[in-house]
Order: C-alpha cells, then sequence, then structure tokens
C-alpha cells in the first residue's frame, strides 16, 4: 500500500522560498502514468488545489492563482514530489499535502475527491 509522507514545511518571511518534498513509499512508484498533486488548507477554510502532474510528462495547468510562484516537478529515481514555492506571501500559511492516484485533466483542482491517496501534510507559516 502507497504512503505519502511529506517535509520541507515551516515558517519562512514574506518573500522567501521553500521546496515541499513527497516521499512515496510502499512501492516502486516509479513508473509514469501516475497522477499526482499538491493541495494546501488553512485554517477556516477550504482544500485547495496547488499543482498537479502526471508522473513523467509536463505539469498540469496551474489554477490563476498558482501560476508563476508555485513549481511542481518529480524525480522518479528517488520516487518523490517536489513544490516549490517562490515569493511567499503570508496568504501562502497553510497545510501543504501531497495526494495521488487522481484526475490530472483540465481543472483538476476541482476534484480533489478524485485522489485516492493523501499524506498528512507539512505545515507552512509565512510571517515577519
Amino acid at each position: 500500500q502507497v504512503e505519502l509522507v511529506e517535509s520541507g514545511g515551516g515558517s519562512v518571511q514574506p518573500g522567501g522560498s521553500l521546496r515541499l518534498t513527497c516521499q512515496v513509499l510502499g512501492y516502486a512508484y516509479t513508473f509514469s502514468g501516475h497522477c499526482m498533486a499538491w493541495f494546501r488548507q488553512a485554517p477556516g477554510k477550504e482544500r485547495e488545489g496547488v499543482a498537479a502532474m502526471v508522473l513523467g510528462r509536463d505539469p498540469s495547468p496551474y489554477p490563476d492563482s498558482k501560476k508563476g510562484r508555485f513549481t511542481i516537478t518529480h524525480d522518479a529515481r528517488k520516487t518523490v514530489l517536489y513544490l516549490q514555492i517562490d515569493s511567499l506571501k503570508p496568504e501562502d500559511s497553510a497545510t501543504y499535502f501531497c495526494a495521488s492516484d487522481g484526475g490530472c485533466g483540465d481543472s483538476w483542482w476541482r476534484w480533489p475527491d478524485t485522489f485516492r491517496v493523501w499524506g498528512q501534510g507539512t505545515p507552512v507559516t509565512v510571517s515577519s
């Protein structure tokens, strides 16, 4: 059974950068074709999609509000999914979750419930 373990969150000042890591454990998740994504959820707010990709392919479209500062990448050799966040803003503060085996088509962020496996999340706090 696959397990997703996120890391890399923490406290950072506005304008800084972070790279979040999602380690895929449980089996050799190195084959292409699986859809994986990053979501985030702030206290009192709904979960929102940040970035997604089918492993081995280019990233899926980013939500308009996430274009430019968020970059999703994948290292197939290490079975790791990354999320680079640049120019961090206080409103980026949230718990970031890695998810797998969902749908990576257009507007993928509208259907988070299609993703079968979720990690425990890694918290990000942006403040001065």
